[in-house]
């Protein structure tokens, strides 16, 4: 087939950052079972790192090249944070109302949804989930300043460093996404209900091997054989 380029409904775009929610992990079960809302969140960059060349040289040529391991990293910025993240940031509460700050700080996982666009439905066509694992929010800086003629809101900014979690048939991950325009709508519907919670069930973030169960393409074929009759 022949090569084409700009065709209409191909022109693809990524955009925004919304739909943030801290996962926080429980300490009987060590999953990440207890899901809140994150409001005012601005903005995720995500920054991998590694997977950087060592040459070796052999009979003095290039040999080969080996490549370190790669990690995840990501900054997030916000105007607030939940309640709940206070103690992964390094605080705790000694009275009611009274943080004391450099405490021990706890992994946690999160999730936000970036919007996919085209040329024909726009902002319409899609979204993609990422989810996070493993994370832990590094001491940063926050900078208050008087109110005055131009006032501005404080921005929040954490960087994440990420433990990676184990995924079969593949290596270990802090990070996944699921694009919507490429998955069964009832079984993403499924998923959003886990990730998001319902009525009767709170939010929890699924590890990849959970998450690949859920979303898997149906394998079973239709019985094309002819009835007896």
């Amino acid at each position: 087939m022949k090569l084409a380029w700009d065709e209409i409904g191909k022109k693809l775009y990524e955009t925004g950052t919304k739909k943030g929610v801290l996962y926080l992990i429980n300490p009987t079960t060590k999953a990440y079972d207890n899901g809140v809302a994150w409001n005012g969140l601005t903005g995720v960059s995500e920054n991998p790192e590694g997977a950087e060349p060592t040459d070796l040289y052999a009979d003095d040529v290039k040999y080969l090249s080996m490549y370190s391991t790669e990690t995840f990293g990501a900054t997030v910025e916000a105007y607030t944070y939940p309640d709940e993240f206070a103690e992964l940031d390094g605080s705790a509460e000694i009275a009611p109302g009274v943080m004391i700050g450099q405490q021990t700080r706890k992994a946690f996982g999160m999730s936000y949804v970036t919007t996919l666009g085209n040329d024909v439905e726009h902002n319409d066509y899609g979204y993609k989930i990422h989810l996070i694992y493993g994370a832990m929010a590094s001491p940063s800086e926050k900078s208050y300043q008087t109110i005055n003629d131009s006032p501005e809101a404080i921005t929040f900014s954490w960087e994440l460093t990420t433990t990676p979690v184990n995924v079969k048939g593949f290596k270990p991950t802090a990070s996944l996404v699921i694009d919507s325009t490429k998955v069964d709508a009832t079984k993403l519907k499924a998923f959003e209900d886990i990730l998001y919670g319902t009525e009767e069930t709170n939010p929890r973030l699924p590890l990849p091997d959970e998450v690949a169960t859920l979303l898997a393409a149906d394998t079973t074929k239709p019985d094309t054989t002819n009835p007896v009759g």
